[in-house]
């Protein structure tokens, strides 16, 4: 696909945002805009159309700072509350655009969404304003996005196996701890690469700062963005300490992505 991509990054902060709550520490009071990140997410724009992937509990800040005059489809990486709780938000969008909002994810993924929006998924709404949405589950293969190939790509959280998004040139990964090698086959030829990069110290269910470099290492993409941030890691200090074509993403940056040879 000839269109440009750009990616706009809504949040890269992790679960609890930066500052975190109560927190005194020298990011979560750090003067640098860099250092207030909200929770992780990305608003793709090609040919006119836009989709997300992924509704935070911020998103309606994300979406009135970005901004964002549309939403064409959602894709969910998986359903934890960090992820997911901005869904309702989407409402002034279905105005607007007069109709259903596609949502994207695995079937699991999708369960939970219509358990904790049960509301949405109810019949006899009539007079209630009400997120309008048409699910879509996931079988792992590639599938069209108004004319892109978006492809999911299985990553291990912990146990848990979620997904990340390839979509021309660029790949979107958060919260894994592990890439299976079936998944690095489907990232080679990148432009843009995110990547979770939590914090230095080890964590069950998220990838350090060097395990995140020895993938880009492996992976070599053009340029690589580290989000899912955590309060650990302070943006100048540890940008300056990173390689050349590996960058901290930050809240607000935008990436116009290569397209695809």
């Amino acid at each position: 696909m000839a269109e440009p991509i750009v990616i706009k990054v809504l949040g890269s902060g992790t679960s609890t945002g930066v500052p975190t709550i109560g927190c005194p520490c020298e990011v979560c009071t750090s003067s640098d805009p860099r250092d207030n990140r909200l929770r992780p997410s990305v608003h793709v724009r090609f040919g006119g159309r836009g989709f997300l992937i992924d509704t935070t509990p911020d998103f309606r800040t994300q979406a009135l700072r970005a901004p964002i005059d549309r939403i064409d489809a959602i894709l969910y990486t998986h359903a934890h509350a960090d992820h997911i709780l901005g869904l309702d938000d989407v409402r002034p969008f279905n105005y607007r655009q007069r109709g259903e909002i596609p949502i994207y994810a695995r079937q699991n993924t999708l369960d939970t969404i219509r358990r904790v929006f049960a509301y949405a998924f109810e019949e006899n709404t009539a007079g209630t304003s009400i997120p309008r949405l048409s699910m879509h589950a996931l079988n792992g293969k590639p599938f069209d996005l108004f004319g892109l190939t978006v492809t999911p790509l299985p990553v291990m959280h912990g146990r848990a196996e979620i997904l990340g998004f390839r979509f021309g040139s660029a790949a979107y990964l958060t919260d894994q701890s592990d890439i299976p090698e079936s998944t690095k086959q489907s990232m080679q030829g990148l432009d843009v690469l995110f990547l979770d990069a939590l914090r230095h110290k080890p964590h069950p269910t998220h990838s350090t700062v060097a395990q995140a470099l020895q993938w880009v290492e492996e992976l070599k993409p053009k340029r690589a963005y580290f989000t899912h941030i955590c309060h650990d890691l302070p943006h100048a200090r540890t940008q300056a300490s990173l390689p050349e074509g590996v960058f901290m993403a930050y809240d607000g940056l935008e990436i116009a992505v290569e397209p695809e040879a």
